[in-house]
């Protein structure tokens, strides 16, 4: 097989494009996705943050979207995600049904961890193998999903961020 100088050199230049094609596109990927995970992560250490705010605020059922001197568990989320641009329905079972489901070993800050079937409780995943909830006397406080009560309730979680 014998090909022209010109067709050798088209393939040659046409394997130089792609090279520098492909090397540029994994030079700049993991830049977004680096970039992406800060935005989320500091998005998650904020919301945390403000939930914090709220330790031993005490627990009332139906507790009105927005009142910081009461709340109960779906209002607690409610309020702190919409904090930072995050709607979420009002009930616990509702916020079930947003996002992306995420198992319990990939659990990370931020993701929605509900308990009970059906689903009638919601925290926030901190990290650690611990939610901030609120529920009965304690108020808001954290709890460890990993042990007791609510590792024998746990059901879902969900990724918002």
């Amino acid at each position: 097989m014998n090909l022209s100088k010109s067709v050798i050199r088209t393939i040659g230049a046409a394997m130089v494009a792609l090279s520098v094609l492909f090397s540029g596109i994994a030079d700049f990927a993991p830049a977004k996705a680096s970039a992406a995970t800060v935005t989320t992560s500091s998005t998650a250490s904020k919301i945390i943050a403000k939930a914090k705010q709220y330790m031993g605020r005490p627990y009332k059922f139906g507790a009105k979207t927005g009142n910081t001197s009461s709340f109960d568990c779906s209002s607690l989320t409610q309020y702190v995600y919409g904090l930072y641009g995050i709607k979420l329905p009002r009930k616990s079972a509702d916020q079930a049904k947003v996002g992306r489901y995420v198992s319990k070993s990939n659990l990370k800050p931020g993701d929605l961890v509900f308990f009970y079937s059906p689903i009638h409780h919601v925290g926030i995943y901190i990290g650690g193998g611990k939610i901030i909830h609120t529920y009965g006397k304690p108020g808001v406080t954290i709890s460890s999903i990993n042990s007791g009560w609510w590792k024998d309730h746990y059901a879902t979680a969900r990724r918002v961020l």
